[in-house]
């Protein structure tokens, strides 16, 4: 026969007095580091907020009262007739159109050449490769002035003068050199390894391309396209020199509408046409600008 089994004795632990409390921990002293990057950060922000806020604001005014009034003060009454008088001086809805249309061209263009460009220069690579990719890297410090007068001369040789692609083509080809070198810094740190593999399974360089580079470059891609539409958005020099009817007339030319007989120009309507105008690329930046970060970091460090 067994001996029975002793029985089993737990310890039990007086439950801790409700008055005790974990120690308190010190507060850290603000250093003199934190206090500075957190002021220059405040006024970063004020001095990029306090513009859009004005405007918005002075949009808002009655002419009579921006006129006579202080223009910094605030207003003394609101009105929402400035936007209507905006549509109605100019050919606000038609200029907003012409700016898409440009934009989205010369982005469409960008993006696929400048894509191709740094697939072919860092992914596939040739013979002086590095010396095609530092030509391209010249084009960034090449003003666009010069190429106004031969790019006129052309352009009215060939019947292309006040045309869309009169726009599209030297926006685009100026903003491809930078295009380029983002993704270039992009695709240099996408695995080799990961290009052997889809050689192995007997995937070419158009469907690498499409299956594997395209698809890994999206917030690159946001970062490319956000970048230049801010340009192209606003460019005024190529527009006003090879556009001479109304009916192409980006924002840019648009607002000249604005300005009336000897120089008068309707300043409560102009800035709420500028509301107007800006407002898409707030939207766009607003909701896409964690992926333009991404793209920024992964052009710039490995990971």
């Amino acid at each position: 026969m067994t001996a029975p089994a002793a029985p089993v004795t737990r310890a039990i632990t007086a439950p801790a007095p409700a008055d005790s409390q974990p120690p308190l921990r010190r507060r850290r002293k603000p250093s003199l580091h934190g206090t500075l990057s957190k002021v220059i950060i405040a006024l970063i922000v004020i001095v990029q907020v306090y513009p859009l806020a004005w405007l918005f604001i002075t949009s808002l005014r009655t002419e009579h009262d921006f006129a006579t009034g202080d223009p910094f003060a605030l207003p003394t009454s609101l009105t929402w007739e400035n936007y209507a008088r905006a549509f109605e001086t100019g050919n606000l809805g038609m200029n907003i159109l012409n700016s898409f249309i440009v934009t989205m061209g010369a982005n469409f263009l960008i993006v696929l050449l400048g894509m191709m460009a740094a697939y072919a220069l860092q992914v596939l690579g040739f013979r002086f490769s590095k010396f095609v990719r530092g030509l391209f890297l010249i084009g960034i410090i090449v003003p666009v002035q010069i190429a106004l007068v031969p790019l006129f001369i052309d352009y009215a040789s060939i019947n292309l003068l006040d045309t869309y692609p009169s726009m599209i083509i030297p926006l685009a080809g100026f903003a491809l050199p930078m295009s380029i070198y983002l993704f270039c810094s992009f695709f240099e740190y996408i695995p080799r390894e990961t290009y052997e593999a889809a050689s192995l399974d007997g995937a070419g360089p158009y469907r690498i391309f499409g299956l594997i580079t395209l698809p890994l470059s999206v917030n690159t891609v946001v970062t490319v396209v956000l970048v230049n539409s801010i340009f192209i958005w606003n460019d005024f020099i190529f527009a006003n020199t090879f556009v001479l009817s109304e009916g192409l007339k980006t924002i840019p030319l648009g607002l000249q509408n604005y300005i009336g007989a000897m120089g008068k120009t309707d300043w409560t309507a102009t800035f709420a046409a500028v509301c107007v105008t800006i407002t898409p690329l707030l939207l766009v930046f607003l909701v896409l600008n964690k992926a333009m970060i991404q793209g920024l970091e992964s052009g710039a460090s490995k990971g």
